[in-house]
């Protein structure tokens, strides 16, 4: 068996119990149940609209108006965010460029002593390359290691290879964000094509909705690309899909990424219903200005 299967084999069984070590700082205490949601505003131009206070906004819990109790247009929140690098054979080619771009990326949005990062990557096994951290080393020793599987690894592994796409989505909602608090986001470069996942599109979104955390797909591939699965992905959770293209290439996608995580409306409530049943309950943000886009998540997991 040679050093990279040793690393990944390790690193699989290795890296959950480290996720506990390190954790970002919290906007409401853990005994009050709020609802927090992450608004992006637009005009019909694309540009952000940054002047909007508590009263320009609506929101309906299951057809219920509710009162917004907290709400904050600053851009400097603590971000957690988690890089899913989709290292199946089809993306084999594509992969120099995303390390680059990712490096590039982190080095813009990361701030040392507010921002923490994790990174996962995924083909027939799902493994935390790097735990939830604040160094831009660890990060970059860590993309390093991020590469398809080898010959050898896939003989190890009895067969032609696979591409866990929701198992990873699933995987870093559950055992990375959920136990989480603050803003969260998921950015997966990825062709979009899941072969062995025991999840489903449906339960990866509901993953992503039970831990608070959007989605931001990116599709790298030129061929066997799922646009569908990746623009459901990250509709229903809040987020934004992107095509990689000679138009629109990968760098330029991560700073439309960057830009909107610091332009952001948080805004958090208390339900006026009591949760006696632990449910999804549906979710509706409007503005008085008809003119406006919002995109934030349609629902959220009620815990009792």
């Amino acid at each position: 068996m040679r050093p990279a299967l040793s690393r990944r084999l390790f690193l699989s069984l290795t890296a959950l119990p480290l996720l506990a070590q390190e954790e970002p700082t919290t906007s409401f205490t853990a005994d009050v149940k709020v609802v927090n949601l992450l608004a992006t505003v637009r005009d019909r131009k694309g540009q952000f609209i940054h002047d909007l206070s508590r009263d320009d906004f609506t929101l309906l819990e299951n057809g219920r108006p509710q009162t917004i109790r907290y709400f904050s247009t600053e851009s400097d929140l603590p971000l957690t965010l988690g890089l899913l690098v989709d290292t199946s054979l089809s993306q084999q080619r594509v992969l120099d460029a995303e390390r680059g771009a990712s490096s590039r990326f982190l080095d813009q949005v990361l701030r040392d002593t507010k921002d923490k990062v994790f990174l996962m990557q995924f083909d027939f096994a799902v493994v935390i390359t790097q735990p939830l951290t604040s160094s831009r080393r660890d990060l970059d020793n860590a993309l390093a290691f991020v590469d398809t599987p080898s010959r050898r690894e896939l003989q190890f592994q009895g067969s032609g290879g696979g591409t866990l796409l929701y198992d990873a989505i699933v995987s870093a909602s559950d055992n990375v964000m959920k136990p989480l608090t603050g803003r969260k986001a998921l950015i997966v470069l990825t062709d979009g094509e899941d072969n062995g996942s025991e999840a489903t599109l449906s339960q990866a979104i509901d993953a992503a909705h039970r831990a608070d955390t959007l989605i931001y797909s990116i599709l790298f591939s030129g061929y066997g690309a799922n646009p569908y699965a990746l623009s459901k992905l990250s509709r229903e959770t809040g987020g934004a899909y992107a095509e990689v293209s000679k138009k629109h290439p990968i760098d330029q996608v991560f700073q439309s990424i960057q830009q909107e995580l610091r332009n952001q409306y948080s805004i958090g409530y208390v339900s006026d219903q009591p949760v006696r049943v632990s449910e999804f309950r549906k979710l509706q943000l409007t503005t008085r200005r008809k003119d406006l886009n919002i995109r934030t998540r349609d629902r959220y997991w009620a815990r009792r």
